[in-house]
């Protein structure tokens, strides 16, 4: 076997095909789960990298990278609405308020549409998402010492997470459940 020399230059990429681009979109979408906008940014990137290497223009393969999105669309591997559920049942569990919900997803690449109707469907209540915000950042009734002392700093902390004062003012005066301990 021959040992690469240091002035040996680096063998350029192989070519951007449509082949190659949905290999790469399938690589991803196994890995995670994207909307429809997010992938085409991430194909887009991939692409963007590797005509830079092989000194080609990136805008001649945007019909390329819409046709892969196109094509998991029409296969039925990606779904905006049913990756807007997902992800807004993952961030209710975690207590996530419905603004810091509806910020992400629109980050995700989710429509406007999209996103209100998700979230008009949603049936976890703020009071319950902010109890669990607190649980999982140990904030108010879940705070082993100190909890008198805290109190502004950890209501504070909730409305910072996009929870109204009355909300997380009752999240953080609670009392502490049985089981939290």
């Amino acid at each position: 076997m021959r040992r690469p020399n240091p002035t040996d230059e680096p063998k350029p990429p192989r070519p951007i095909t449509g082949d190659w681009l949905f290999r790469a979109a399938a690589h991803y979408l196994e890995r995670y789960a994207a909307s429809t906008a997010h992938l085409k940014r991430v194909l887009e990137r991939k692409v963007l990298r590797r005509a830079m290497l092989r000194g080609e223009d990136p805008a001649e393969f945007a019909g390329l990278v819409d046709e892969t999105v196109a094509r998991f669309v029409e296969l039925k591997l990606l779904d905006d609405r049913a990756f807007a559920e997902a992800k807004l049942a993952s961030l209710r569990r975690r207590g996530a308020s419905r603004r810091h919900s509806a910020l992400k997803l629109s980050e995700k690449g989710v429509d406007r549409e999209t996103v209100a109707s998700v979230l008009e469907a949603d049936e976890t209540d703020e009071e319950a998402a902010a109890r669990a915000l607190a649980k999982r950042r140990r904030l108010g009734p879940h705070r082993l010492r100190e909890r008198a002392e805290r109190r502004d700093k950890d209501v504070a902390a909730l409305m910072r997470a996009g929870f109204s004062y009355s909300v997380a003012a009752g999240a953080i005066d609670a009392d502490p459940e049985p089981d939290a301990f």
